[in-house]
C-alpha cells in the first residue's frame, strides 16, 4: 500500500499523497457508485475496552465491477457529487456476495 502511496504522489508533483482507506462493498445497486464500510478499532480512553467503529463513504465505480462482500481500496478524490468524494483503487478480494435468506421449514 506505501508503495501505491509514493507512486501517486510522483504522479502528481507539488501536490500531497491522496488518503486511502481499506473497506468492505456493502451496497452496489447505484449506478457507478458503492457503498463501503470502513472499520475502525479503537480502545476507550477510560476503560480500556476496544471499541469498533463503522464509517460508509459513498466511492466512484467505474466500470460498475464492485460485488457486495467485496474488500476494495479507495481513495479520496474531488467531489464527484453531494456524497460522493471517493474513487475505488483497487479490488483487493473477492467477496462471497449478497447473503442468502433460509427459509424455514414447517414440521
Amino acid at each position: 500500500m506505501a508503495e501505491a502511496t509514493i507512486r501517486q504522489a510522483q504522479d502528481r508533483p507539488g501536490h500531497k499523497p491522496r488518503r486511502t482507506k481499506t473497506g468492505r462493498v456493502t451496497s452496489n445497486k447505484m449506478d457507478r457508485t458503492v457503498v463501503v464500510a470502513v472499520e475502525m478499532v479503537t480502545r476507550h480512553r477510560l476503560y480500556g475496552r476496544t471499541l469498533r467503529r463503522t464509517r460508509h463513504f459513498k466511492a466512484h465505480d467505474e466500470d460498475n465491477r464492485c460485488e457486495i462482500g467485496d474488500t476494495v481500496l479507495i481513495a479520496e478524490s474531488r467531489p464527484l457529487s453531494k456524497d460522493k468524494h471517493w474513487t475505488v483503487r483497487q479490488i483487493l478480494r473477492r467477496g462471497t456476495g449478497e447473503p442468502i435468506e433460509i427459509a424455514e421449514v414447517e414440521a
